[in-house]
């Protein structure tokens, strides 16, 4: 691996499915769309500066939807449509964090039934991973979305993948709207991001699991502390939870999507309720929360994965095509800053590695692939 020439324009080198190429490129290949409204208070002029791009991965990847790390630093990477749980080398790879070879297929998980937005989507580590070797798989099957629990025996790329032991159902399904995002919050919990599923009925419904962030034991139990007692519901009044992250104060954050407006970025309480489908964004309006960063237009946002390294939030935007990133203020977001604008196509998940880089995935390249970004540079 060398470094990119100062001379060498943003691109992305190698093509094939059969192989792993790592393209070196500027960091300073960057676009910036019109900034959406924050709440922290005014940022720098220049707003924050752009990620470092370390490089890409070429593996042959189709629609990726989320990337665990194990911890020997090997990346593990579900695909939507087809089912399948891929590997690839990571932090322990050396070089950045970026793989030398080819995605490696670990297995495809049963039930999974794909169509529009639903299939296979978000995947958790147990926080006992060391111990129990769990994986968690949020995914759609034929008549609602669920999460199963699959073992992981092996290392590296020689990863063997075991029977589901389902341990939540029931959450709506249709071919949009359908969540996805799985993660284990420092409390030990899995918090599971919903979407209405159309049913403009269930986000107010603490008794519906569509329109929901829902706190969950490992064993798919409503976790102990949940504001409605007995009851897996956290949040409610969402209307398609794509991305969920904890700030350094143990804060929960979380990215939706809007209608044809007002693409969100909250900041959650538990019990709290963010107003869907009676109000979006920022209306300021009793009974409701407020958006911490509202995107007045879909078209530069879709905002999907979310991560937060230090004190600011990184989003990857769909539709937008682009790198949010929003610099964090406790319980305030300031104004964000648009980087990599249609550089690299839609951007799904957001997730930091163990060695502290982050992984971008891209959607609908055909093939996809991994974008390797520096945020301490």
């Amino acid at each position: 691996m060398t470094l990119a020439d100062p001379g060498h324009v943003c691109r992305r080198l190698g093509r094939s499915a059969a192989a792993v190429a790592v393209s070196l490129v500027l960091a300073g290949c960057t676009g910036n769309g019109s900034v959406p409204a924050g709440t922290g208070g005014s940022t720098a002029a220049q707003g924050p500066a752009p990620p470092a791009v370390i490089g890409t991965i070429d593996a042959g990847l189709q629609l990726p939807w989320s990337t665990v790390f194990l911890p020997d630093g090997t990346a593990v990477i579900s695909e939507r449509d087809t089912a399948l749980l891929k590997s690839l080398p990571g932090a322990s790879a050396g070089n950045g964090g970026a793989g030398s070879a080819p995605a490696a297929t670990i297995g495809q998980v049963p039930g999974v039934v794909p169509g529009g937005e639903g299939g296979l989507l978000g995947i958790a580590l147990s926080p006992d991973f060391g111990q129990d070797r769990y994986l968690y798989a949020y995914f759609t099957a034929a008549d609602d979305n669920r999460i199963a629990r699959l073992r992981l025996e092996g290392s590296g790329q020689q990863l063997i993948l075991g029977p589901p032991d389902i341990v939540f159902t029931g959450i709506p399904k249709a071919r949009t709207h359908n969540g996805g995002r799985i993660r284990f919050g420092p409390d030990g919990f899995l918090y599971v991001g919903t979407g209405d599923s159309q049913r403009r009925d269930q986000p107010q419904d603490r008794n519906a699991l569509g329109g929901k962030i829902l706190r969950l034991t490992p064993d798919g139990d409503p976790a102990p502390g949940n504001p409605f007692g007995d009851n897996p519901v956290y949040s409610l009044g969402h209307r398609n939870v794509q991305g969920l992250a904890w700030d350094s104060a143990g804060r929960l954050w979380s990215s939706e999507f809007g209608p044809e407006v007002n693409d969100e970025l909250n900041l959650i309480v538990p019990g709290g309720n963010y107003g869907w489908p009676e109000v979006t964004g920022a209306p300021h309006r009793p009974g409701f929360l407020d958006a911490k960063v509202v995107w007045p237009s879909t078209a530069e946002s879709s905002p999907s994965g979310l991560e937060i390294a230090g004190d600011t939030a990184y989003v990857g935007a769909l539709r937008g095509q682009r790198l949010w990133v929003v610099p964090l203020n406790g319980e305030f977001a300031a104004d964000p800053v648009a980087h990599f604008t249609g550089t690299y196509g839609r951007l799904r998940g957001v997730t930091r590695a163990p060695d502290g880089l982050l992984w971008v995935l891209s959607n609908n390249k055909n093939p996809d692939f991994v974008l390797i970004l520096d945020p301490s540079k």
